[in-house]
């Protein structure tokens, strides 16, 4: 794919900002969304394909920061974070938090292009979600990020869940640690930060164990791994 088929979205309240980079996004080959909030982002995200997302880091209301820690819970998209700020900590807290690169205000237009497209090319190809397969008495529909059980419940996941749940069906009784979850699942460079995948963790046992504190599906490994303990995993 290359990189005129991507699609950007520009969060910045500062209108002055948004819609001149969004026309050079534009001019540039890419596909550009606005949103001069994290609301307006976050309903982008949920009805548009987005492929990377640009936050201000200093907005009014919900701040950039808390909208990266969401994105990197919940969706795959790499996060470019602007700060106006000189100050260090910002920098810092945005990369812990999962952010994959950022820029300070004032910047080049063509430095963001190119970090843009650097950020692109660390992403492979993600694992397809569009399988189905039963395990566990759960039946499992990647593409609607859906499961069923056999007693009736139903359960909706996440995007963040959903993938980590199809990368471990297909890796079942495997142990998998960290930083390959991260890589499988993200696409994102390995980083010295790498407890999101331990908060996405929990929160799929929550869904598909019977009691999340002592879990039988997923089991943790001591030094840093996960794995899917299931009899067979069957496509649907």
């Amino acid at each position: 794919m290359t990189h005129k088929s991507h699609h950007i979205l520009i969060v910045d309240d500062a209108r002055n900002i948004r819609e001149p980079l969004g026309q050079y996004l534009r001019k540039q080959g890419f596909r550009s969304s606005l949103a001069a909030n994290a609301a307006e982002a976050r309903q982008t995200v949920e009805h548009a394909g987005i492929d990377l997302a640009i936050l201000d880091i200093m907005m009014p209301g919900e701040d950039g920061l808390s909208l990266c820690r969401w994105m990197v819970d919940n969706t795959n998209i790499p996060v470019i974070m602007l700060t106006a700020m000189a100050d260090e900590t910002d920098r810092i807290v945005g990369l812990e938090l999962g952010a994959d690169d950022y820029l300070v205000k004032p910047f080049n237009p063509r430095e963001l292009l190119a970090r843009i497209k650097a950020v692109l090319r660390r992403i492979p190809e993600r694992p397809l979600l569009s399988e189905s397969s039963r395990f566990a008495g759960w039946t499992h529909d990647g593409a609607r990020k859906f499961l069923n059980h056999e007693d009736g419940r139903e359960v909706s996941l996440t995007t963040s869940e959903n993938r980590l749940l199809t990368v471990f069906l297909q890796n079942p009784n495997t142990v998998l640690n960290r930083g390959s979850l991260l890589d499988l699942t993200a696409g994102r460079a390995e980083k010295a930060f790498d407890r999101t995948i331990d908060n996405q963790i929990g929160r799929l046992r929550k869904k598909i164990e019977d009691d999340p504190k002592a879990p039988k599906l997923l089991i943790t490994e001591h030094g840093g791994g996960y794995l899917l303990v299931v009899e067979t995993v069957v496509p649907v």
